[in-house]
């Protein structure tokens, strides 16, 4: 079991893709929707701007086309306060693109981004300035599903003796992997990947997807992954647990108004790895976490704002009753 690790001061470095999304709006299925609003979506980029948000540096690093939709990605990153000089751009590949396709059974996201800027990632990138002196480096599953240079990017920041304590979150996508008889299954790719983060987020849900019957409760999470210091599992709307080494924390989770789930596990990540560099403490980490990822869900796009920091620094002081009572927006229904 690698030792658990505190993020250092350094900057927060997210490396990933971070596409142009389009949306109906309003909210409809595509095939009735009239006009679409643009937006970017990105699980690292999101991560960056929540943690500025809490007052960590964060720096964004991946690679854009030289596009309108390039542009806008890093200009609207950059004006959340994220350090955006570590993102190179391509003249010769575009900027990935999403649609989202809302239903009634929720929100279907159709990808445009194989041959994009950012598949062309290469592990050089860890060797560039703008990785240089980070307190963590943070990635995602997303990453190695991209292209081949991109997995080895990642396996390259995972590798023994790097130089920058890595946080990964799993954030498996179905649909980037490869199919068919030859490929390698992403259960596989990253069970092993994970295993070798210093700190890692996973769902459990997503992990009972990927892993199947070995995965039945957090606990059992931990067995399947004993090598990260710090293994953070969320159940969803009702808690998250963080293993430090061999102890368990357990939190239950806010009851926040849902508008759409999308960015919630980014925005709880971030609050969790700003927790936890300001206090060491995984209890607080933990609440920061969810308070953050209430921001998202409560929002239709992947960025909400914080709570007021007054209401922040009350409900990580309260006692354990006054926190599981505690509402953000709306109160949701009650949970069975």
């Amino acid at each position: 079991m690698n030792t658990p690790v505190i993020p250092e001061r350094g900057p927060v470095v997210c490396i990933g893709e971070t596409m142009a999304a389009l949306a109906p709006d309003p909210v409809a299925p595509l095939d009735d929707a009239e006009l679409l609003r643009v937006d970017i979506a990105g699980a690292e980029s999101n991560v960056a701007v929540y943690l500025a948000d809490h007052g960590v540096p964060a720096r964004w690093v991946s690679a854009l086309g030289d596009d309108p939709f390039g542009r806008r990605v890093r200009e609207r990153i950059a004006a959340f306060g994220v350090d955006v000089s570590g993102v190179r751009t391509d003249p010769a590949r575009p900027t990935g693109l999403l649609i989202k396709n809302p239903g009634a059974d929720g929100t279907r996201v159709h990808y445009y981004r194989r041959g994009s800027a950012a598949s062309a990632l290469t592990p050089e990138v860890l060797r560039a300035e703008a990785v240089r002196g980070a307190g963590l480096v943070h990635l995602t599953g997303i990453t190695p599903a991209l292209s081949p240079s991109c997995r080895a990017l990642v396996e390259e920041a995972l590798s023994p003796g790097r130089p920058h304590p890595v946080s990964f979150d799993v954030n498996h996508r179905p649909a980037l992997w490869p199919a068919g008889p030859a490929a390698e299954p992403a259960a596989e790719v990253l069970l092993s990947l994970a295993g070798r983060a210093d700190i890692v987020f996973v769902g459990l849900d997503e992990a009972q997807e990927l892993w199947g019957g070995a995965v039945t409760d957090a606990a059992s999470v931990r067995r399947l992954l004993p090598g990260p210091g710090t293994l953070v599992v969320k159940d969803g709307s009702r808690a998250s647990t963080a293993f430090v080494g061999p102890q368990p924390y357990t939190v239950p989770a806010l009851r926040v108004r849902v508008v759409e789930p999308v960015g919630a596990g980014d925005a709880f990540a971030a609050g969790f790895l700003a927790g936890l560099r300001e206090s060491g403490d995984p209890v607080r980490a933990l609440r920061l976490g969810h308070l953050t990822a209430a921001s998202a869900l409560g929002v239709a796009a992947d960025h909400g704002p914080l709570p007021p920091p007054a209401r922040i620094a009350e409900l990580l002081a309260a006692d354990g009753r006054t926190w599981s009572a505690a509402t953000i927006g709306e109160p949701a229904p009650a949970r069975g």
